[in-house]
C-alpha cells in the first residue's frame, strides 16, 4: 500500500502542495485530476522521490520514499515514473530503447519481453526504427513500454496519452490498464482527459491550487461531483436553480447537470433559447441561453438558433 501523510511541498516561496494525505491500494488504478498547475505533476515527482519534502512522509509498504538530500540517484527503484519528455535515447531503436535495462543472460527472454511490451503498446513493426525517426504519439508509446520492461511494483504516468492519436488512444487504454491489472501493478496517473479516467481508474484525487478537494472511488465522484470545480473536470457542467428541475422550496439552491442529463419537453418551469448546435456523430451538443447563463444540453438533432424550448432532467 502507498501511504502519502500530511505532505506539504514548495518551489522557493511558492506553496504547490499543503498537507495532503491518501493511500492507495496494491494494484489500484488511481487518477489524479485539476486544471493545469494544481501540482499534479509535483505530486507524482514527490511520490517517486525526485524532490525533497517540506513536511510528511511517503511510505510504499514499510518502505520510506525519500528524495534527493538521501539518494545519491534520486528515485526509488520499485517504481518507474514516466515524464512528459518520453527519456528516449533517439539514435539506438525502438527494442533497444526498451530493452535498455533487460538483462542480457538470456537473449531469448529478452527479445521476448521487448515483442510482449511493443505488442501492448501497438509498436511491434517499428521495432528496428530508430527513435529519431518516430511521431510524438510513437515515442510516448515506446516510453509506456520502456517503463513496464522491468515491471514495477509502482508506475506514476504524467498525461501518457497526450500526444497520441485518438482512434488509438482506447485500444491503447485497454490493453494498457488491462496488462496492471493483470499483473497487479499500482498505478497512479495524472491526466487532463476524463476519458483515461472514468472506464479504467478505481479512486480520483481532486486537486486545486495545491489542496486535495476530493478522494473518492470514480463512479461516486463523476455521479455525485461535490462542487462545479469537480464536475467540470468530467464535462460541460451547468448551475441551474433547483427548482427549476426538482421540487423545492429553496429559491436560493443550484444543482450540477451535466448535458446528457438534460432533455427537450412539452412544458417545463426550464425554458431557454438555443444559440448553437454543435454535431458530435451521435448526436449534437446545444448551447443554449438562460438569464444570460450559457447551458449545455444533448439532442438528436439540430435545433434552430434563437428558438425557444422547455427542458427537464431525463427519468
Amino acid at each position: 500500500m502507498l501511504r502519502v501523510s500530511n505532505i506539504s511541498f514548495s518551489y522557493r516561496d511558492t506553496i504547490t502542495l499543503k498537507n495532503i494525505s491518501f493511500s492507495i491500494a496494491k494494484g489500484q488504478n488511481t487518477a489524479i485530476i485539476g486544471e493545469s498547475g494544481c501540482g499534479k505533476s509535483t505530486l507524482l515527482k514527490l511520490i517517486y522521490g525526485l524532490y525533497d519534502l517540506n513536511e510528511g512522509q511517503i511510505f510504499w509498504n514499510e518502505t520510506e520514499v525519500l528524495g534527493p538530500k538521501f539518494n545519491l540517484i534520486p528515485g526509488m527503484e520499485f517504481m518507474k515514473y514516466l515524464a512528459q519528455d518520453f527519456d528516449l535515447m533517439p539514435y539506438i531503436t525502438v527494442a533497444e530503447n526498451v530493452g535498455k535495462f533487460l538483462s542480457n543472460r538470456n537473449l531469448k527472454k529478452k527479445e521476448a519481453r521487448i515483442q510482449e511490451l511493443l505488442a501492448i503498446v501497438e509498436m511491434s513493426e517499428f521495432a528496428s526504427v530508430k527513435a529519431q525517426f518516430l511521431s510524438g504519439g510513437q515515442m510516448q508509446r515506446v516510453a509506456i513500454a520502456k517503463v513496464l520492461a522491468l515491471e514495477p511494483e509502482v508506475l506514476l504516468l504524467d498525461e501518457p496519452f497526450s500526444h497520441i492519436d485518438n482512434f488509438r488512444k482506447n485500444s491503447l487504454r485497454r490493453k494498457l490498464f488491462g496488462y496492471l491489472k493483470e499483473r497487479n501493478i499500482t498505478c497512479i496517473i495524472a491526466t487532463h482527459d476524463s476519458k483515461d479516467i472514468l472506464a479504467f481508474t478505481d479512486q480520483t484525487l481532486v486537486i486545486k491550487n495545491g489542496d486535495l478537494l476530493a478522494n473518492e472511488t470514480t463512479k461516486s465522484l463523476y455521479e455525485h461531483p461535490k462542487n462545479q470545480y469537480i464536475a467540470s473536470l468530467f464535462d460541460d457542467v451547468n448551475v441551474i436553480p433547483k427548482y427549476l428541475l426538482i421540487e423545492s422550496e429553496d429559491w436560493n439552491a443550484t444543482v450540477l447537470v451535466f448535458p446528457f442529463q438534460l432533455e427537450v419537453v412539452s412544458n417545463s418551469k426550464f425554458r431557454v433559447e438555443i444559440r448553437q448546435s454543435y454535431f458530435k456523430g451521435n448526436g449534437y451538443l446545444v448551447e443554449a441561453n438562460f438569464s444570460n447563463q450559457t447551458v449545455f444540453f444533448e439532442n438528436a438533432f439540430a435545433l434552430e438558433k434563437e428558438e425557444w424550448v422547455f427542458l427537464a432532467l431525463k427519468p
